[in-house]
Formats: structure tokens, sequence, C-alpha cells
């Protein structure tokens, strides 16, 4: 894995041994944000279920003002914190160690301007995501959401507050963008 744009561009990540994580690829993350790239610069980005910290650290490459990673996995923070040293980053980066609902609903601070959400394909929760961050205090209005997900998952065209903006199809995989209205 490598970041593909920004300062940090051409870097590579550290390599890793752990049957949990799905990294996102050069392809899909090239394509996320190319549509994000008018918004990332001095952006606040939240990356929910981060594993590696890929896209944390894309987002970070490219202008992000602060960026939390939020991970429950102790072997994926282990990870994140790995790259970040391996990269030479002490910050905007804040690795928040949290179950990603429950951090959606006690969340009670500053919102993002963009929200990356990679959760675990085994589990199939990317529609449950989606309906918790209803009421989250994460969002504000004009919001930005992008959600990785099984190409079988649900995920619908309309959630309270989300619209719509553009899904793509990868192989298994797809990635749906939201706007919060």
């Amino acid at each position: 894995m490598r970041i593909i744009a920004g300062k940090l561009k051409g870097r590579k990540l550290v390599a890793f041994n752990a049957n949990h994580i799905r990294p996102t690829t050069d392809r899909v993350k090239e394509t996320i944000f190319n549509k994000l790239q008018a918004v990332i610069e001095d952006a606040r980005v939240l990356d929910l279920f981060s594993g590696t910290g890929n896209l944390a650290i894309e987002s970070y490459s490219r202008g992000a003002s602060y960026v939390e990673a939020v991970e429950q996995n102790p072997k994926s923070i282990k990870i994140i914190k790995e790259n970040l040293s391996h990269l030479r980053i002490t910050g905007p980066i804040e690795i928040k160690c949290a179950d990603v609902l429950k951090y959606l609903k006690l969340y009670d601070s500053e919102p993002f301007d963009i929200i990356l959400i990679d959760p675990p394909f085994t589990k199939s929760i990317s529609h449950s995501v989606l309906e918790h961050l209803e009421g989250s205090k994460v969002l504000k209005e004009g919001s930005l959401i992008v959600i990785e997900s099984a190409k079988a998952e649900r995920v619908d065209n309309k959630y309270s507050g989300l619209k719509l903006l553009d899904q793509k199809h990868f192989g298994d995989k797809k990635v749906t963008f939201y706007e919060s209205e």
C-alpha cells in the first residue's frame, strides 16, 4: 500500500500480517479522493473503521487540517501507530480506540466535513452504521460521507438527513457517496 497523492505521494505504508484487515485498493482510493479533491484541503476528516490508517493518512497527505481515526481492534491500532511513526507524522491525526456505533452515539465535539467509512465486510453493518449517523454530532449540513461495502450488502439510496450523490462498483465492492442535508 502506498500514498497516492499529496505531500506524502509515493511513500509506502508498513507491511502487516493481519487477516482481519482488507485495505482499500489504490484504484478505489483514487476514485474516492478524486471525488473529494475540491474539499479535502483544510477539511476535518473522520475515518471510521480505520484499519491500517490508509484513508486517514491519505487525507492528511492531501491537506486535511485534522483527521480522527476510529478503530477498535488492538492489532489495527498498532498498525496505524506504526504507519504514523514510519511516515514521521506527529499530527494532526488522532487515533480513537472505540466501537464505531458507540462513538457515533456519544460524540459531542466539532462536526466533520468528510466522513470515510470502511466497515469490515465480514460483519455486514454498513446499513446500521449509516442509520447511526442520524442524529450524530459528527455531521453538519454539507458533510460528505463515503462508505465502502460489499456489493451485495444493504446500502439504501436515502437515509434520514443524507442525500445520495453517487455510487461506484469495483468487483465485489461498492463505494457510495452521500451529503448531509
